[in-house]
């Protein structure tokens, strides 16, 4: 079809599930001017419309492409333009009959805007999917709109390539700089040995080749790909697409400047985008910009298009994004965004007055605690001064009024308020009232908030390990694994050896997982990295423009695994300067009463992630109480002009003690060795690092303690280290000080443990280095759960574990029930398998009478009445079911008793102590006395009467007291004491 004259510009946008034939050919653009010569019908003409997972084929021809990995959303809107957003996440197969082999004459032209340096396709033609020198990989052509390579780097790169064996035999085009601007149109034109690449119509490059088009194009099946390497190894796309034209012929160079979409197209497509994207980005924490309460972030670019900002007020909105928070009235001003090339995009923002009532709207406290609570001392919209009152600050504290940050660490951000004192397991929750007073403006207002503190919850020794851990670079998942008992080195993968978690959430990948017992040990938090290679995601990719998020769960069986924040997605932690948020773990922090949750990133400059200096990893902390609200913007905790990664921290007596992976590939300052864990000291957590020194004062930051402590048995070093307090009673804890420390082996595919104690840890110098004592050995491989990467290990009790093993609740553990009888006092204990407490009531009953009592630490008492001959107790259990019932065997009731008198007589001039007894029972008694002149055991029938003499050797007795326990047949009891008076011989 030739086309003199134009139709009118027009896109389709197609909903899941309408799938309406697109019978006309359309033109997603109209040529950049008159029309000089005419351009041929396209073979297959894609303006981004699609339906379910058809990439529509507009020109007619019916050849649709495969949608692999895209949804609805991944389509957008610009200004009636489609563009299909590929964000690593999927690609696009084409249909033959695009190009044929038939001669080398083709065209490919398509439409694209991206930043991303890594070697992303953005097409190719070629007969086969495989990695690199392989034969399943095959011959091929293609067009990358952005090189990761350093010879082509943000550099167009497209070639063609006929393999001849497992060489290469590519031959690329020279490199033709970069993509203009916003969306540039990329054209590729093949004319027998000639491939010449046009940029926006005008020709940047151009080789000779010797290569026949019928050796590349498959005889059958898939033709090529869109946003997909032919190599297995090389990530996925990452940009915007609006429209793709495939011819099976030459066009000239008229032809292909007629093709083109003109540039005021392309701009309102490119400003169109932008506003979409900018949008969410302008708000931030903003609701939306008709209500703004908090700054707004103003980015120096946007998918490569420089911008630079404006405002109509500047003491409203500045040119950087502040907002006033002195406003008394609503008031809108003109945000507007200038393009370095292009239209100027305005924004209407509305700042509301600020309030302190909306402060308080916005505090969500749980119904429900567990843990010490998030008390707000700054509002989190309008950021009003709050403090807090308690009507119970035994239970929980209120604000305190003359907190004082530390000279070192971070400062409490709840200055003192809301640490939890739980009641006692078995006394059941209590209820708190706390009332937040905020003050912005002068003015102040209260709200009251009803909180229940849940009570303790019960514990039991612990009573083996269990472990969580991702697999490699294709299998990112979480698996878990348990040992067989209180050995530490016995684990077994667990449910069924299958993935416990699998993401369906943000990357779509879990790495990284680590396992935090709650300080009160109630229940396990698991923090996981978001992050998916397998997806297509580049390792240059993954840290500049990663993640900004944690996944976070938690539980109380380790089986069963929920969101915190209830949400099927991770919660952002990260601030947008950021590249990446890497390898999360948490530790209780004693001076905050919070724990710390720290993880490794690149920060650049701003948000447009532009600048290319100091992009070294670093470490940083936020605090949290729930797991669900953490503080923002993230402290920098670990910073020395070199890459950390991968820390891991224990407490040992006073210390904290932290094992980091240097990720330098070789010395870093002090750290002698590149790729290895090195370890330090601290008695502040949250204190920053600033360098690596030995001599470091630990009380004002981290002291360098040892360093490359990880040469493994396969010649490499490790990362992921974590450590581990042994189980009392762990055959591997002969010192009872045991700890296993643990670095991932990734060369190896799998953790090694090293077995030390927290003496050897603490004791650790630049004199006496842990790692260079002759101890310091890796433990032979065995009994760790197979091919672990970078994960956790956490100590269980007994009902954690067989839970772990069945792979099902956690199940009641069994109890048994004594009870003694001592006249007719009956007292009772219960004790659980597992060792653990006990709460609940138990049940004492006899004839017709009953009584129930409580359960004070594992004992219940009663007085039975008289007539009752014999008792039972029987323990009712608790309301959590997590301890079963249990009864006592029936025990007799009567006045079993023993009566004593003691005096003194003279014996040859000495006192001697007589003591007689008297059974005063209907049944036998065995009796022993007690003196400070000795003990003596008689057994005394029924009803019968004995003494018993103690020699004293002296002429002047002193008063004292003789004790009487007696006991009889079952069970029956008797203590009782009685006076021994003075005397005088001689």
């Amino acid at each position: 079809m030739s086309a003199p004259t134009p139709p009118p510009r027009r896109r389709r946008l197609l909903a899941a599930g309408i799938a309406g034939a697109l019978a006309a050919s359309v033109c997603a653009f109209s040529p950049a001017a008159a029309v000089a010569a005419d351009v041929p019908a396209p073979t297959a003409h894609y303006d981004m419309s699609h339906a379910g997972n058809a990439l529509l084929d507009v020109s007619g021809n019916g050849r649709n492409a495969t949608l692999t990995g895209f949804t609805d959303a991944s389509f957008v809107d610009a200004g009636g333009d489609a563009v299909l957003r590929f964000k690593n996440d999927g690609y696009a197969a084409l249909p033959q009959g695009l190009v044929t082999g038939a001669d080398n004459d083709f065209t490919v032209e398509y439409t694209v805007a991206t930043q991303t340096a890594a070697n992303q396709f953005g097409w190719v033609i070629g007969n086969g999917v495989g990695a690199w020198n392989t034969t399943a990989l095959g011959n091929h052509v293609f067009v990358n709109p952005r090189s990761g390579e350093s010879a082509y780097s943000n550099q167009v790169l497209s070639g063609i390539r006929v393999k001849t064996g497992t060489s290469n035999g590519e031959v690329r085009l020279p490199a033709g700089g970069g993509l203009n601007p916003g969306f540039t149109t990329l054209t590729m034109v093949g004319s027998g040995s000639t491939l010449t690449l046009y940029r926006d119509g005008q020709v940047i490059s151009t080789v000779s080749h010797a290569y026949s088009l019928s050796s590349i194009v498959p005889a059958s099946g898939t033709l090529g790909y869109l946003g997909r390497s032919l190599y297995t190894g090389d990530a996925l796309l990452k940009g915007d697409v609006t429209d793709v034209r495939f011819w099976d012929s030459s066009l000239t160079a008229e032809q292909v400047t007629a093709s083109q979409p003109s540039a005021a197209e392309k701009s309102a497509t490119t400003q169109a985008l932008l506003r979409g994207d900018l949008l969410p980005i302008i708000k931030g924490a903003n609701a939306s910009l008709d209500a703004v309460r908090s700054n707004l972030t103003f980015p120096a670019s946007s998918n490569g298009v420089a911008l630079s900002w404006s405002s109509s007020d500047t003491s409203i909105v500045s040119n950087t994004g502040v907002v006033s928070r002195a406003l008394t009235s609503d008031t809108t001003v003109t945000i507007t965004a200038t393009p370095a090339s292009g239209a100027p995009i305005t924004f209407s923002v509305t700042v509301v007055a600020a309030s302190a009532s909306a402060d308080l709207d916005a505090i969500s406290l749980a119904s429900r605690t567990t843990e010490n609570l998030p008390l707000i001392t700054k509002g989190s919209v309008d950021g009003s001064a709050i403090t807090w009152t308690s009507s119970d600050a035994s239970l929980v504290t209120p604000t305190d009024p003359a907190y004082t940050a530390p000279a070192v660490g971070a400062a409490d951000p709840y200055r003192g308020g809301g640490i939890v004192e739980r009641p006692a397991y078995g006394s059941g929750d209590r209820t708190v009232t706390l009332t937040a007073h905020a003050t912005l403006n002068g003015a102040t207002l209260s709200r009251d908030y009803t909180v229940s503190v849940a009570e303790h919850a019960r514990t039991a020794p612990d009573a083996g390990y269990a472990s969580a851990y991702f697999k490699s670079d294709s299998d990112e998942k979480i698996y878990q694994a348990a040992t067989s008992g209180n050995d530490f080195f016995t684990f077994a993968p667990v449910n069924g050896g299958n993935p416990v978690i699998t993401s369906t959430a943000d990357t779509k990948g879990l790495r990284d997982p680590y396992i935090l017992r709650a300080h009160d040990g109630d229940k396990y938090y698991m923090v996981a990295t978001d992050l998916c290679i397998s997806c297509g995601t580049g390792w240059g990719p993954a840290q500049s423009a990663g993640s900004l998020k944690i996944e976070v769960w938690e539980s109380t069986d380790m089986v069963n695994w929920t969101r915190t924040n209830g949400e099927n997605t991770g919660i952002t932690i990260n601030q947008p300067e950021a590249g990446m948020t890497w390898a999360p773990e948490a530790y209780w922090d004693d001076a905050l009463q919070s724990y710390v949750v720290f993880f490794a990133s690149r920060k650049y400059s701003d948000a447009s992630h532009t600048n290319t200096d100091n992009l070294y990893a670093r470490m940083f902390s936020v605090t949290t109480r729930d797991f669900k609200t953490f503080t923002y913007p993230p402290a920098t905790w670990q910073d020395t002009g070199y890459a950390r990664i991968d820390s891991t921290v224990t407490k040992i007596g006073d210390y904290y003690y932290r094992f980091t992976k240097n990720e330098e590939s070789g010395a870093a300052g002090t750290l002698e060795a590149g790729k290895d864990i090195f370890l330090e000291r601290s008695s502040v957590l949250t204190a920053p690092t600033t360098s690596s020194n030995w001599s470091a004062d630990p009380t004002k930051t981290w002291q360098l303690t040892d360093t490359h402590m990880t040469s493994l048995e396969t010649g490499q070093s490790g990362e992921g280290p974590e450590i581990i307090k042994l189980n009392e009673g762990d055959p591997n804890n002969a010192s009872g000080d045991g700890y296993v420390f643990l670095v991932d082996n990734y060369g190896a595919g799998g953790y090694r443990a090293f077995v030390t104690t927290g003496e050897q840890i603490a004791s650790s110098s630049q004199a006496d280095r842990l790692s260079q004592r002759s101890g310091w050995n890796v433990r032979p491989a065995g009994g760790l759960p197979a091919s672990p990467r970078h994960g956790a290990f956490v100590s269980v009790p007994q009902s954690v574990l067989t839970a772990m093993k069945n792979w099902t609740t956690i199940a009641a553990v069994a109890s048994t029930t004594t009870l003694e009888v001592t006249g007719r006092e009956a007292a009772a204990s219960v004790t659980a398998a597992d060792g653990g407490d006990v709460a609940g009531t138990v049940t004492f009953a006899g004839g017709a009478w009953t009584t129930t009592v409580a359960l004070v630490d594992g004992t219940a008492t009663a007085t039975v009445p008289a007539g009752v001959t014999s008792v039972t107790a029987t323990y009712d259990g608790y309301r959590d079911g997590l301890v079963t019932t249990s009864a006592s065997a029936a025990a007799p009731v009567g006045s079993f008793a023993v009566n004593a008198t003691a005096a003194v007589r003279c014996v040859a001039g000495k006192g001697q102590v007589l003591v007689t007894i008297a059974n005063a029972s209907t049944v036998a008694a065995q009796v022993t006395v007690s003196t400070p002149y000795g003990t003596k055991s008689v057994a005394l029938a029924a009803g019968a009467t004995s003494s018993v003499a103690f020699a004293t050797r002296l002429a002047a007795v002193p008063e004292g007291t003789a004790t009487i326990t007696a006991t009889g047949p079952a069970g029956q009891s008797h203590n009782s004491t009685t006076a021994i008076p003075a005397g005088l011989c001689g």
